[in-house]
């Protein structure tokens, strides 16, 4: 729906000529202010450029039904507004001379996205507010888009057509021109329309105040275009206009109409089919519109890089004016945002709603339309932030920098160095340290002693009547500086971050470095004269510009020192938010000087410290000297204590005054301490902490400090109830709990129940008839099944006459089992095995000789897997169980609670048993995952973005699901046979993983992409596989029954070795231990065989028998003679065994185990799964003995096992840092890493390197 706001001037935007209105705006609620005749909303949604001109601060399908936001609107010409307006472009545009007569404000207030019935609760709970302000003049126009500091709470809507995510749009448009026959699109600007992008638009300005943008739109001076393909100006960051080369659909001419604007007008509802009449505005010739960021002779700037965390999502040209002037302000911290327009509700900006904005120190005071605070008497600043008159101030940041030296082509990098300031405010001197600067650069940035002259003049000691720093911006305020040096115009660029008083009554600041610095050499001096420097304020900017000299003494050559003098040019800009409702805040002098002298820069080698120190003054210009003060008070004579405030009198007298916080004479003060004479001073729930000059309350733990800043409230914590489980939606097994932010949560009843989700009840599907006539239907909670009648074959579904088709299996045993024409079966004849749906068994066993061996699903026997009589392999069943008939359970991840726990992986499932301590919360354990179609074996997490992956050998794959909550997606599909173990390491983000059938080992990123083969010889059975990603070491199992082995190599593949092939049986499960380095593996070894090689596999069924017959027997093993040979056949131990993987020791931990698969550890213990036991068994390792066990619900086959950690293991490699450098896969080694290209790179640029 859309609503009309007719204006008192003519807007002048895109250039376009209204000749029927030339005073109307449509607001639409999709985000959009229309400045021509807004198609319907069928006809646009999820189209840009649009066919009608737009205005998009967020242009998406928002949803204002039922209550979910509104949206205010109002042309303003109250003088607050009009001078916020054009305070903020004039930060973008300091050259302009812009003076609205009214600007518009829109507000778009908590909209939500559009959900169509049944799409994800998660994205319908979120909200977004955000505003545009248009402002004109007789010559320009401007819009200034407004985003809250805690950012946009969604990015997307769906689409009404097919349902699929469709990105906002923030950008203009200007409207399509009819032809008659064709419509030529009107061209357009895109400034976000990417999730990256629009997540940075709260955190990035083009005007040095976060989440705040302003733009040229129109103006009556702008040079029209020589062609048709807009350019633009010469700002290399900048994205230029495109012109649309497709046509978009013709404009519907469909709108309402209003005869009288409404200073607000809320839209309570969407309006997809509203027919009302509306007079077009006809849009100008093509050759009419010109982009204010274009000129007629500029060529297109290259494609700007990606937005990133540090880069706004667009720098636009401020505007057409040299380039040194440098007023732009990239803004790259946090900065207090808002929406700083009020718009038209109850909420009245006031000092009873606002009081937490000043400083404890000041007052507030109520002006028509708004508030603003000042310092008591005693304390100076700007209301916000106040500090004792007289009183020493300290200054700490970090500082960071990248500097050319002299003619060096490598940069001098430096980050995180600490910057110490303290100054004394009744003599205007600031001393500064930077710590940790490299001798290569620490002479050469002697000279730039105005690093912590900005400090100096924040405390500049005040002529009557002038204002230093702090008492203009109170120490928050964002200053960027330009300093070329003359002779060599090389030239560096400061920019510095001030961001008021911390908790510690500390100014803090940041400052970064970048550019090129003449070089100075090694144990030189520099001197640099007194200078004065004018400052010119105006609102919310001071700048500020001049020339000066240093002169450069070398050390000593040949008995002499060359001396010599170096001209410098600085230039900067201060922006910072003063108030606008009070005059009196602003400084009496729109110029002042800043004067400075006993300026000392020194250079410590020895510490690595860079170090200034000067004196500063605020006054008025004085080129002569004649008329300035010569007050002690103001020439540092004063001889007043470092805490106490020196006030000038008539001529040269004056008196010293001992700061608030110290008593004296002013001479000498003395600390008071407020907690020994006020005990109650803080309440009952603080204590005290007396500082010098003040006193501090620090809340006890529980309790913060409420609204007024010195009351101790308890803590009302935000809680994820749905992590917590202190939510009442009903029981896992009925509900889910989804959570929508803040202590909020949505109850949501799973399929199969029907409620509120509070309360849930089961859908008895069964009297829904939705089973076949001829089959039974039994219900179960949240599910049913159909089962065919006797008689009848199917799914339940669908039941035909008949009985089942047996399978392969099942006519390959009756085949066997059944009378030939020549009588009974042979003895010792083989007779396949299947389960209960006629599949093969995976083990497959000789009833007459005793081996074994695995099959795969069409009963073909797998190399590598036959072992000796009485030994059965650890076989992988392949096919899936049949899958329940009905709706099954939908597969998702459940959010994961806190703490560390084991996922344990069955055929079908996840699941999860929270660890308490070492130990297992058995009663806490429940289901992860479903994935009933599925068999899941190898199982692992990624501590970092709290994710399990997963191999499954059904339909071969490796697929992933987030722990807070998620479908699964499989990464991998193609080009696997049975991938069984998996590993991942962290740091390097990529996966590794064997494939049994296809005996290789391979590698690939976290997303499945870039796969490489490791390893594809030498392998038979590989299973279990683990990685070190701090030592960048991988370890795996092959349990090849003629060479079983435990290998290990580089993450990259190279250094290949066998740790362990002696006394080693069917080594299944494997883990490493990050904390005590211990690798550990369990061993299925059950039995061996010893015997003289000339004895043929051929006659062991006729020595089995013959101890079948025999009464030889032993605890240990059984002998027996053959043809003078003994042979032994040996029973064996399955054991748990540990190792150093640098040291060559085995240490056996526990024997005697019955058919362990998996295992993990975790603090002492460890945790194996058992087959026989269908369960997961505790093993103290230090003891060692078992300790506990585990058995599901679902008493099935156990498979993969891990650990899922709380938190990361504490370490780097060499991957974990911008991907190691590598164009590609990155592999960590011990001590360093390898760029690796993945398989089938044809076409693609790839860099292989060690």
């Amino acid at each position: 729906m859309s609503g009309y706001l007719v204006l008192s001037s003519t807007l002048a935007i895109f250039q376009i000529k209204f000749l029927h209105h030339p005073k109307l705006l449509s607001v639409l609620t999709n985000g959009i202010i229309a400045v021509s005749e807004p198609s319907v909303e069928d006809d646009y949604l999820g189209q840009f450029p649009l066919n009608f001109g737009g205005i998009a601060p967020f242009y998406a399908d928002l949803d204002t039904t039922g209550g979910q936001g509104r949206v205010y609107y109002r042309e303003d010409s109250s003088p607050d507004i009009l001078q916020l307006a054009v305070n903020y472009i004039k930060r973008c545009f300091p050259e302009s001379t812009f003076e609205p007569s009214s600007v518009v404000i829109v507000t778009w207030d908590s909209v939500a996205p559009y959900a169509g019935p049944g799409e994800d609760a998660t994205l319908q709970a979120k909200r977004n507010t955000f505003q545009a302000v248009l402002a004109s003049s007789d010559s320009s126009s401007y819009a200034i888009f407004l985003y809250p500091e805690d950012g946009l709470q969604f990015y997307s809507t769906h689409s009404k057509n097919d349902n699929e995510l469709v990105p906002a749009t923030v950008g203009f448009s200007q409207p399509a021109t009819n032809y008659y026959l064709w419509i030529k699109p009107g061209l357009y600007k895109t400034i976000a329309n990417e999730e990256e992008t629009l997540n940075n638009l709260h955190r990035s300005s083009n005007l040095g105040k976060q989440g705040v943008w302003a733009f040229e739109i129109g103006g009556s001076d702008i040079i029209l275009p020589t062609s048709e393909s807009p350019v633009s100006v010469d700002y290399g960051d900048y994205d230029q206009f495109q012109e649309v080369t497709t046509e978009p659909p013709i404009s519907h001419k469909d709108s309402i109409e209003i005869s009288q604007p409404e200073v607000s007008y809320e839209i309570p509802s969407r309006g997809d089919n509203i027919q009302t009449s509306y007079s077009i505005p006809q849009p100008a010739a093509e050759d009419d519109f010109q982009s204010p960021y274009q000129t007629a002779t500029e060529q297109p700037p290259p494609e700007p890089p990606l937005p990133t965390g540090k880069n706004p999502p667009l720098q636009f040209p401020a505007q057409q004016f040299p380039q040194q002037h440098g007023q732009i302000i990239d803004v790259e911290e946090v900065d207090e945002t808002g929406i700083v327009f009020r718009y038209s509700t109850d909420v009245q900006q006031t000092c009873a709603n606002n009081r937490h904005q000043c400083s404890v120190h000041a007052v507030c005071k109520d002006y028509p339309n708004g508030f603003c605070c000042s310092c008591i008497t005693g304390y100076k600043g700007n209301g916000r932030q106040c500090v004792a008159e007289g009183s020493p101030q300290r200054v700490n940041g970090k500082v960071k920098g990248r500097i050319f030296v002299g003619n060096n082509p490598i940069p001098i990098v430096f980050e995180n160095t600490d910057l110490h300031s303290y100054v004394v405010m009744n003599h205007g001197r600031a001393y500064t340290a930077i710590s940790t600067i490299p001798e290569t650069l620490g002479f050469s940035l002697l000279p730039l002693a105005p690093i912590g002259g900005v400090i100096g003049w924040m405390f500049a000691v005040e002529q009557q009547g002038y204002k230093n720093g702090f008492s203009i911006t109170g120490g928050e305020f964002t200053r960027q500086a330009e300093v070329t040096f003359l002779n060599t115009n090389e030239k560096l660029t400061i920019k510095q971050k001030f961001s008021g008083i911390d908790e510690h009554g500390h100014l803090t600041i940041d400052t970064q470095l970048e550019g090129k610095v003449p070089e100075i050499p090694f144990g030189s001096s520099v001197h640099i004269e007194p200078y004065t420097e004018l400052y010119h304020s105006s609102s919310s900017v001071i700048t500020s510009s001049s020339t000066r000299e240093y002169t450069v003494t070398e050390p000593e050559r040949g008995g002499t020192s060359p001396t010599y003098t170096v001209p410098y040019q600085w230039r900067q800009t201060i922006s910072f938010d003063e108030c606008i409702y009070d005059d009196s805040h602003h400084p009496v002098s729109a110029t002042q000087q800043l004067s400075v002298d006993s300026i000392f820069v020194l250079y410590n080698t020895d510490e690595q410290i860079l170090r200034y120190a000067m004196s500063n003054s605020i006054g008025p210009i004085d080129g002569s000297g004649e008329g300035r003060s010569h007050n002690p008070c103001y020439t540092g004579t004063h001889g007043c204590d470092t805490n106490a405030v020196c006030r000038p009198g008539a001529n040269n007298q004056f008196t010293c005054e001992c700061s608030v916080g110290f008593r004296g004479d002013g001479r000498t003060c003395y600390d008071i301490d407020e907690c020994s004479e006020q005990p109650t001073v803080c309440g009952s729930n603080a204590n005290c902490n007396n500082q010098p000059g003040t006193f501090r309350c620090e809340c006890l733990e529980g309790y913060q400090f409420s609204a007024d800043g010195r009351t101790c409230v308890a803590v009302e914590r935000v809680v994820n109830h749905c992590v917590t489980g202190t939510h009442n939606c009903d029981i896992p097994q009925r509900a889910r709990c989804i959570y929508s932010g803040g202590s909020s949560y949505i109850c949501a009843c799973l399929t199969g129940f029907l409620g509120d989700g509070h309360s849930c009840i089961d859908i008895d599907e069964c009297e829904q008839s939705r089973c076949h006539p001829d089959a039974f239907c039994y219900n179960t909670p949240g599910s049913f099944t159909c089962q065919c009648k006797a008689g009848y074959r199917g799914d339940g579904f669908q039941c035909v006459r008949g009985e089942l088709e047996k399978t392969k299996c099942q006519r390959e045993q009756e085949q066997f089992m059944a009378f030939g024409p020549r009588g009974p079966r042979p003895v010792g004849q083989f007779i396949p095995q299947c389960d209960v749906y006629g599949n093969y068994l995976p083990t497959q066993c000789h009833s007459s000789s005793g081996y074994c061996w695995c099959v795969d699903r069409d009963g073909n026997e797998i190399d590598g897997t036959r072992s000796g009589p009485g030994i059965q392999p650890p076989c992988i069943g392949t096919v899936a169980p049949p899958v329940v008939v009905g709706p099954s359970v939908k597969p998702d991840t459940i959010h994961l609670p806190p703490g560390t726990h084991l996922l344990i992986a069955q055929s079908g499932r996840i699941d999860h048993v929270p660890l308490e301590g070492n130990d297992m919360r058995k009663q806490d354990a429940k289901a992860l995952l479903y994935v009933p179609d599925k068999v899941v074996i190898g199982v692992a997490y990624d501590c970092l973005e709290k994710m399990v992956y997963w191999t499954d050998i059904s339909s071969p794959s490796i697929s992933r699901a987030s722990l807070g909550g998620g479908e699964p997606v499989a990464i991998i599909k193609t080009d696997l046979e049975s991938p069984e173990g998996i590993a991942l390491d962290y740091l390097g983000r990529t996966i590794f993983w064997t494939d049994s059938q296809l005996d290789r080992i391979e590698v690939a990123r976290v997303d499945g992409t870039q796969r490489r083969i490791l390893f594809d010889t030498d392998l038979v059975n590989p299973r279990a596989i683990v990685a070190d990603p701090m030592r960048g070491n991988l370890y795996w199992t092959d349990w090849n029954r003629e060479a079983p082995k435990i290998e290990t190599s580089y993450m990259d593949g190279t250094n290949r070795r066998i740790l362990v092939k002696d006394d080693l049986g069917l080594p299944n499960g494997l883990t490493f231990d990050t904390y005590s380095s211990l690798l550990c593996w369990v061993d299925n070894k059950t039995a061996s065989v010893g015997m003289d090689r000339s004895i043929k596999l051929t006659i062991l069924p006729y020595i089995l028998l013959f101890f079948r017959h025999s009464a030889l027997s032993f605890t240990k093993g059984l002998f027996v003679t053959y043809k003078d040979q003994i042979v032994l056949f040996h029973a064996g131990t399955k054991r748990l065994e540990c190792m150093d993987p640098n040291q060559l020791g085995r240490r056996k931990i526990l024997e005697g185990i019955q058919y362990p698969f998996s295992i993990t550890s975790y603090g002492k213990n460890l945790f194996y799964t058992d087959w026989k036991r269908d369960a997961v068994v505790a093993v103290d390792r230090t003891v060692p003995e078992e300790n506990d066990n585990f058995q599901p619900p679902k008493r099935t086959r156990i498979y993969g096992i891990t650990t899922a950690l709380a938190q990361c293991p504490q370490g780097h490699n060499y991957c974990s840092v911008n991907n190691g450098g590598c164009t590609h896969l990155c592999l960590a080694t011990p001590g360093g890493r390898s760029c690796r290209c993945p398989d089938n790179t044809v076409g693609v640029d790839c860099t292989e390197r060690n």
